[in-house]
């Protein structure tokens, strides 16, 4: 006999209704599986019928987030429902055999939820990584808008010249724009003389790409004006 099996999005609103259609349809409860995660605990509930084995995840689950609890469909499922409460401090509500926080003898609240100082440091590291990004991005957006209305303003000015004149006018500031990639690209290679030579290689790749894309976003909106 084959088996099969399939990961699903579940919601822990959601958990009750499974729980009473797959009780209604015969399956068999396998387990619970709790997953400590830097969003939060996942909780993976498995079900199998005729060789299908499937497995519904909450992802995320907060400190203060209440779960309902199966037993009432699946009784066996109180070992699983007060492990997860006292090993991963998951609070879930309507266990059918409770053992109010005694299912185990531990040294520590909630073991499952610890991380060693290293791993801390690692999580805040990238949390901060990411938020630094974020920042950034935001940043860039925002001071995308102004270059483009200030484009967009000298083109309208170097639609009222002469022909002759605003040809000179483009030729001098796509001079100027040059010489600033110039300055700005001898500045990154001059500070990549210090970093490790495959780091090096690294950082100039992703330059040149970025280059890449800039131009070719110019081009773009160069054809377009040309255009209308």
């Amino acid at each position: 006999m084959t088996l099969a099996t399939e990961f699903l999005p579940l919601t822990v609103e959601g958990l009750p209704a499974l729980a009473a259609e797959k009780k209604a349809e015969g399956w068999r409860f396998v387990q619970i599986l709790a997953v400590n995660t830097e969003q939060g605990i996942d909780l993976i509930y498995s079900f199998m019928k005729d060789g299908l084995l499937v497995n519904y995840q909450i992802s995320g689950v907060q400190k203060g987030t209440v779960v309902p609890s199966i037993t009432d469909q699946f009784l066996a499922a109180f070992v699983f429902e007060n492990e997860t409460h006292d090993l991963f401090g998951v609070d879930i509500k309507g266990i059918a055999i409770d053992f109010g926080g005694n299912f185990y003898a531990v040294s520590q609240k909630e073991p499952m939820t610890i991380i060693s100082p290293e791993q801390k440091a690692a999580r805040e590291k990238a949390a901060k990584i990411a938020a630094a990004k974020a920042a950034k991005e935001k940043g860039a957006a925002a001071g995308e808008q102004p270059a483009a209305d200030d484009a967009a303003a000298m083109e309208a000015k170097l639609a009222g010249m002469d022909p002759e004149k605003a040809a000179k006018v483009r030729a001098a500031m796509e001079a100027k724009a040059k010489k600033e990639a110039a300055a700005k690209q001898a500045a990154a290679e001059d500070k990549m003389k210090d970093l490790d030579p495959e780091k090096a290689a690294k950082v100039k790749a992703a330059l040149e790409a970025k280059a890449a894309r800039d131009k070719a976003k110019a081009d773009a909106e160069a054809a377009e004006k040309e255009g209308e």
